[in-house]
């Protein structure tokens, strides 16, 4: 196994955390009871394809994390300072999979499915979330969350 990389996450919001990923849920359980009805290279097996991939290759790196997060929603706080060790491939995963979900929410925004496109503070995570795993796999420094919001401005 290659090196690991230490990728940090400041100042995650749980509560936009927790409202990205219902809405990711409902999309993926959606995704999945159409998956059989299209080809396999059309955006819904390919997002759930991926995600498995992604799951397989990278789901262990991220079970402290995950509990970490739900020990501080559990004690009501706002936000979490994560730490992930991970190979220095999930930035190319990271950026692969902001990809395809950019183009599942053209997908929902087409209106053939139930679930609407991502709402525009979480597709403002989504990027900001992944794109600190490309990031900080390339050697930048962190930037937290609230960097994101002042440069996003009054909104």
């Amino acid at each position: 196994m290659s090196e690991l990389v230490t990728v940090r996450i400041l100042g995650m919001p749980l509560d936009v955390m927790q409202r990205s990923a219902e809405h990711s849920d409902e999309l993926l359980r959606e995704f999945a009871l159409i998956r059989g009805e299209e080809g396999s290279d059309h955006v819904p097996a390919r997002l759930l394809a991926l995600i498995e991939e992604l799951r397989g290759r990278f789901g262990s790196f991220s079970e402290g994390p995950r509990r970490d997060m739900q020990d501080a929603w559990e004690r009501g706080e706002e936000t979490i300072d994560l730490s992930y060790e991970v190979p220095p491939a999930v930035g190319a995963a990271a950026r692969q999979l902001g990809a395809l979900l950019d183009e599942a929410d053209e997908f929902c925004r087409a209106g053939d499915l139930l679930t609407l496109a991502t709402p525009p503070e979480g597709v403002t995570f989504r990027h900001w979330y992944l794109d600190e795993f490309q990031r900080q796999v390339g050697g930048q420094p962190p930037r937290p969350w609230s960097a994101v919001m002042n440069e996003a401005g009054p909104g």
